[in-house]
């Protein structure tokens, strides 16, 4: 039986303090963007049925400026008052908006430049197709985000503590794992130092890609 009609949210996370950055990375400027317009942008554009904005620190003035349309019919913007206790209580936190009425998580990191709606529709599509309950890309032999997630596990997401994702979760249902390899060239490359901003803005500005990695937590 097909799962294509069962819903899908997707949880943007970007609560954290960017404590390595020591300013809020989350409105680095990317060209005429931010870096979360940037992510934010192709979450919307993608096949995703509601995106789920999960602030924290400095919430109200990342929105006041962000230019992405906050009345966008497709976006839900929350606020993690426990960003401080590490990124489960931000899972957790978007989990609550919507697992009632949601079949299925996307979780999608906010500081990962080089996502884009096209890897969350493969992703969603071959996930929603495989009859599995978890889902990630895979990169060069390893897995990698974006990750999506099943109601059969919404109550081991809820057991999530401190600094920690669901790279636990994934090893433990190794066995019900459907891992999709990107159709073209990505780069999981994330921005959590200055010197990894300005190399990926400075990869920009000369028309490429920077190299990077991001293990899953």
């Amino acid at each position: 039986m097909s799962r294509e009609r069962e819903k899908v949210a997707g949880l943007l996370l970007a609560a954290g303090a960017s404590t390595r950055m020591g300013q809020p990375k989350q409105l680095l400027r990317m060209g005429e963007e931010t870096l979360l317009d940037r992510i934010l942008g192709e979450v919307l554009r993608s096949d995703l049925d509601l995106t789920v904005l999960v602030l924290g620190h400095q919430a109200q003035e990342i929105k006041q400026g962000l230019r992405t349309d906050l009345h966008h019919p497709k976006l839900k913007i929350i606020e993690n008052i426990h960003y401080l206790d590490g990124i489960s209580t931000s899972i957790i936190t978007g989990l609550s908006e919507v697992e009632d009425l949601f079949d299925h998580v996307m979780i999608i990191l906010a500081d990962m430049p080089l996502v884009n709606s096209g890897l969350i529709n493969l992703l969603l599509h071959e996930y929603l197709a495989s009859q599995f309950q978890l889902g990630a890309i895979r990169l060069i032999g390893r897995r990698s985000h974006p990750v999506v997630i099943g109601r059969q596990f919404y109550d081991e997401l809820h057991q999530l503590k401190g600094d920690v994702g669901a790279r636990d979760l994934f090893l433990k249902h190794a066995h019900q794992v459907c891992l999709v390899e990107p159709e073209q060239d990505y780069d999981d490359v994330d921005i959590d130092t200055i010197e990894e901003y300005l190399e990926f803005k400075d990869s920009l500005d000369h028309g490429s890609e920077t190299s990077g990695s991001n293990e899953p937590q």
